[in-house]
């Protein structure tokens, strides 16, 4: 029995290295540890650069020292020290969090829908965190909650949109990727609307530039705190369970005839995946403003690396995203010093020639 055993492992194995899978996986692990390492390296250059330029060896120093609180003589200034500390890192760290976050929801939101034109912004959760923003900024909404009101106002903006989002597409008992992709568009465009009005109706000039800096997106809001500990726990959570849904996230991406054939329950797991995404939007919105692109083009790029497997597919695209928001800040810090551009516009920059060349492609793929 054991020598049967071995013989139908060994005529199995022709079969395996045929399918490529083990060369897939070695593959896409070389990816995520040449991704992590040059995401380590784009901390320390991100932390590094600025109006005053610090070398990587003394921010890693710096770090070091605040941290395991690294023995040795210290060679940087008291000003060097609050630089890194107390404004760069925890800026860069939220940069990296809000990429990663904002390019994984965008991946299950491709599936979901089975459109690869899907992004965040496709929900309206954005346009809801928007207008939450802009009442707390033009008049004061949420008070109460001093400094925290800000984020929380468009923290509950985007919970809100998020449910009306559900509510509409759960129309007859049933979420389906056409009505998700309805909703979210109609929702948005009535949210966009508001946010407009309230700009319209305020008479602050200096909020509504705050309001409009803030649409486009901002990392200058991050501080050591429990605001940027909650972005961390969300946008951990949200990789770690896309990652392990990844083959529900494959059938769901073929379609729901697939997916039941794999005893999933299309509806039930949409209305999961809807409530996850929801969640880790608003809290990326609340703390960094909207964003655009991130979500669309990351993707794109992790699948072009490793395939379109999600369980492979969602890491890379999660370090691809923390590397391309932490670069896309850095230029937003430098280009037009010492004025600091909204990091939304270097994003649009980089992402609107990306969907061009992308629709390009659909459209002859199509014919």
């Amino acid at each position: 029995m054991a020598g049967e055993l071995v013989d139908e492992r060994r005529s199995l194995q022709p079969v395996v290295s045929d399918l490529g899978l083990g060369g897939q996986r070695r593959r896409a692990w070389s990816w995520i540890i040449g991704l992590g390492a040059l995401l380590a390296l784009g901390v320390l250059l991100g932390v590094g650069v600025g109006a005053v330029a610090i070398g990587p060896g003394t921010v890693m120093r710096i770090i070091g020292h605040h941290l395991v609180g690294m023995p040795g003589e210290m060679t940087w200034s008291r000003p060097q020290d609050a630089i890194v500390w107390q404004v760069r890192l925890p800026r860069v760290i939220l940069g990296a969090c809000v990429g990663a976050g904002l390019a994984v929801c965008g991946a299950a939101l491709q599936a979901m829908v089975r459109n690869l034109l899907a992004d965040p912004y496709l929900l309206g959760i954005n346009s809801g965190a928007s207008s939450g923003a802009a009442a707390a900024i033009l008049f004061g909404v949420g008070a109460g909650f001093g400094e925290n009101a800000l984020p929380f106002s468009a923290f509950l903006g985007a919970l809100a949109a998020g449910f009306l989002v559900f509510l509409i597409a759960r129309s007859g008992g049933r979420v389906t990727s056409v009505r998700l992709l309805l909703a979210g568009v109609a929702v948005g465009y009535a949210l966009y609307a508001l946010t407009s009005f309230l700009i319209f109706a305020s008479d602050s000039a200096e909020g509504s530039r705050s309001v409009m800096f803030w649409l486009l997106g901002s990392l200058g809001l991050a501080r050591w705190g429990t605001s940027i500990s909650v972005v961390v726990a969300v946008v951990v959570l949200t990789v770690g369970l896309v990652t392990l849904w990844g083959r529900r996230l494959d059938a769901l991406a073929i379609g729901d005839e697939t997916a039941h054939t794999l005893g999933i329950s299309p509806d039930r797991f949409r209305t999961r995946l809807l409530v996850l995404v929801s969640l880790c939007i608003g809290v990326l919105v609340a703390a960094s403003g909207s964003i655009g692109f991130v979500g669309l083009v990351v993707p794109h790029l992790a699948r072009r690396l490793v395939g379109a497997t999600h369980s492979r597919a969602v890491p890379v695209a999660a370090l691809l995203g923390a590397i391309f928001l932490i670069a896309a800040d850095a230029i937003a810090r430098t280009l037009l010093q010492p004025q600091e551009l909204p990091i939304g516009i270097i994003t649009s920059l980089v992402g609107a020639p990306f969907l061009l060349v992308l629709i390009r492609r659909l459209h002859a793929t199509s014919a």
